[in-house]
């Protein structure tokens, strides 16, 4: 202890009956003395994970309708596996997601297309839901709406983040206001500036509280998107990259399942 104090030229012990106890610059030394050392185990584990080829980073490109709560789910599990591994995601609109692919700038996508070229897995269907705030002006028609009827209300589109932004809007309807983020275009609705296409999962707890009701088509009632699960290159992708995405396909069809399961008694 005396050589150890000598060393760092403090006074690191103090003597307490029998027992040597650590001086509070002791303590001090020691909880950084804790750290350092989880620092250097945790640099060493980084370099086994690395040394074993998996990947420093991993870029992620999702498409806006997958859901975010589903997607931190699998990041979390992914994280348990390889820690050391950092994960960017981008969250993008329409053909951004292929764009990104195209562009090099993705290792692994959610999309709503598969581009020629590249390999993909169906992931997941969506229920699309046409929903506004229930004092809306077509919630008030007392009949079905048609597409002349929407032609002539405001309608909340998400802007595309492709640059060239080549994706017609489903509805021409002459008002329009565009907005960057869903979550923005589901606060619009709700508050009754509008209508807006949105899946069915990212407005439950909006369906549920009532704030957002699903508008009655007279046609196309019914809307779904096909996500996939796109690898930029499979042969050349490595393990933490395959990984991350048997982990994507594992936790989005069980919760599936399970989603499935729990209408399914709710009906009963």
């Amino acid at each position: 202890m005396q050589k150890l104090e000598s060393v760092l030229g403090v006074k690191a012990f103090e003597v307490r009956g029998r027992r040597a106890v650590l001086t509070p610059t002791g303590q001090f030394l020691y909880r950084r003395a804790r750290a350092l050392l989880d620092d250097a185990r945790g640099l060493e584990q980084a370099a086994r994970s690395l040394s074993a080829g998996w990947e420093a980073e991993i870029r992620v490109v999702m498409e806006h309708l997958f859901p975010s709560w589903l997607m931190l789910n699998c990041l979390a599990r992914f994280a348990v596996e390889g820690p050391h591994t950092c994960i960017e995601v981008f969250e993008s609109v329409l053909g951004g997601s292929q764009e990104a692919l195209l562009r090099g700038e993705a290792d692994i996508a959610v999309s709503a297309t598969i581009p020629a070229g590249f390999s993909g897995d169906p992931l997941v269907r969506l229920r699309l839901l046409l929903a506004a705030s229930p004092e809306h002006p077509l919630h008030q028609l007392g009949r079905p709406a048609t597409l002349d009827d929407l032609r002539v209300h405001r309608q909340l589109v998400v802007r595309e983040t492709g640059h060239s932004r080549a994706t017609r809007a489903s509805l021409d309807a002459t008002q329009r206001w565009t907005v960057s983020h869903m979550s923005t275009s589901i606060i619009a609705a709700r508050l009754g500036y509008g209508y807006a296409l949105l899946p069915e999962e990212r407005i439950r707890a909006e369906l549920e509280a009532g704030t957002l009701k699903p508008i009655p088509l007279r046609d196309g009632g019914e809307r779904y998107a096909e996500l996939y699960l796109v690898y930029a290159d499979r042969d050349a992708a490595g393990p933490g990259t395959l990984r991350l995405a048997e982990i994507i396909k594992e936790i989005t069809v069980s919760e599936c399942l399970q989603r499935q399961s729990a209408v399914e008694q709710g009906t009963r």
